[in-house]
């Protein structure tokens, strides 16, 4: 690779509201008559900040990272600050020579404007906060592990938003309760259209993270919010649901789940023509949380392939609603993809017990209806971010994890599902989404490359999503 020739060393003014002071490590910035050119040669790059002063003229940026994505087009993570002096590190492998209008700031690439990656999380639980707390998830928050602002500093621009009705509501409560969560997500894109916006289908989502927002992806959590109608399946795509997990923590009345005694073998007629009205629809089938022979009754029967959107490795943390060996290499031969999970008891197995704990506060029976079951499910919900669980998992738990994916499925069938906000202890080192970019540091030191990186943080979803929904 031609590097580009450095032409100075000192200070230049950005529209950024920040100002280069210099580049450590193999990379340069240079100025030529008002645009300014920045080649980074290797990823891992730090870069000295200075905030401009009113004097240097220009326009502010919100906040660091605001600035990291307006200069560089890729994700940086902040790693000190000395008063007015930041120290940051690009994390982001995407960049080669770019050229930024100061006056207009917009920035482009030789062969016109750059294409925003769009690293995806398969799977958070965020509608939660929004629906029961009435928290604005615009804003930065202390509590839970998602919002906008730390969806921007942990690089991720197109969350699976999913809304998830516990197995308690059933019948038309569990339909009631989906749509008030669909209700929560509508008045979120409202209220920050500037900031986010619905996404349906692959095209969608690479449209919206050029625009720097947010693409929200939404899928349905529990097969049971259906109430066993298909009408009811079509409607839900009608309002922009593009996947469902076909259970959740208990058998509904045409799947067994991961976590409950049997009674269907797997898949019912009625749950084979669910797969296959999802097919026709054009929604991703989500086998996490299902048994293992519901998984390969849903095989058989698809036509397209399926997402395992927050599941992680039994080999390495024996728990049922983990994947074995061979059901990634059956996923890998469907063409499917499986998120890793980031939750307790998921991926380290000295936290099972907080694991099983979440779930039997789920699966607790109650006949509660209407306004009623609404506060019973808000104390749980509270309960889960209440206080955050100790745990023994850490960051390199998570990349053991998508090591061993790998290692079995292959690079193309294997991204990430964290399960923020649905779980109640997420390892150390990454503590909410904003700690994506530490993730990424530990698969560059393990040797993944860029096309490996850019697969496993989103590529592979969108291939799946473009196969499923034709667009």
């Amino acid at each position: 690779m031609v590097r580009a020739r450095p032409t100075r060393k000192d200070a230049a003014p950005l529209s950024s509201g920040f100002v280069f002071g210099r580049a450590i490590g193999p990379g340069w910035l240079f100025p030529r008559s008002g645009i300014h050119h920045l080649w980074i040669v290797l990823p891992g790059l730090d870069i000295l900040l200075r905030r401009r002063s009113p004097a240097d003229g220009g326009h502010a940026c919100s906040d660091l990272s605001d600035c990291c994505r307006r200069i560089h087009r890729s994700t940086c993570a902040f790693v000190s600050q000395h008063g007015d002096r930041f120290r940051v590190r690009v994390v982001a492998l995407v960049l080669s020579l770019g050229e930024c209008d100061v006056d207009r700031r917009h920035c482009q690439t030789r062969a016109g404007r750059s294409r925003r990656d769009a690293p995806i999380d398969g799977h958070i639980d965020s509608l939660q906060r929004v629906l029961v707390m009435g928290e604005d998830l615009g804003k930065r928050w202390d509590v839970g592990h998602v919002d906008i602002p730390r969806l921007r500093a942990g690089g991720v621009r197109a969350p699976f938003f999913a809304l998830w009705t516990p197995v308690y509501f059933e019948g038309a409560e569990a339909v009631r309760r989906t749509l008030d969560l669909r209700d929560a997500m509508q008045w979120l894109l409202e209220e920050h259209r500037d900031q986010i916006e619905l996404a349906t289908t692959a095209a969608d989502i690479k449209r919206i993270a050029k625009a720097n927002k947010i693409a929200a992806f939404l899928t349905v959590e529990g097969g049971h919010t259906i109430a066993d109608d298909l009408r009811v399946l079509r409607m839900y795509y009608q309002l922009g649901i593009r996947s469902m997990t076909l259970t959740h923590s208990k058998n509904n009345n045409w799947a067994d789940s991961a976590t409950d005694t049997p009674v269907h073998n797997g898949l019912t007629d009625f749950g084979r023509e669910v797969v296959r009205e999802m097919n026709r629809l054009g929604m991703l089938v989500d086998l996490s949380h299902v048994s293992d022979k519901t998984f390969y009754d849903a095989i058989e029967v698809t036509s397209k392939p399926v997402i395992i959107s927050h599941s992680s490795m039994r080999a390495l943390s024996n728990v049922p609603r983990n994947v074995t060996d061979e059901m990634l290499w059956t996923l890998a031969k469907n063409g499917g993809v499986i998120g890793i999970n980031f939750g307790e008891g998921f991926v380290n197995p000295n936290d099972v017990e907080a694991l099983n704990a979440d779930i039997k506060r789920e699966t607790d029976a109650t006949s509660l209806t209407g306004r009623a079951l609404d506060d019973h499910a808000a104390e749980d919900v509270r309960k889960l971010f209440g206080t955050r669980a100790k745990v023994a998992a850490t960051i390199e738990d998570v990349a053991d994890h998508i090591d061993h994916a790998v290692r079995i499925a292959g690079i193309d069938h294997v991204g990430i599902g964290s399960d923020f906000d649905g779980v109640s202890g997420p390892p150390i080192g990454l503590e909410d989404i904003s700690k994506m970019p530490a993730l990424v540091d530990s698969l560059l030191k393990r040797g993944y490359g860029k096309r490996d990186l850019k697969k496993i943080l989103g590529d592979n979803f969108l291939r799946v999503i473009r196969e499923v929904v034709g667009k």
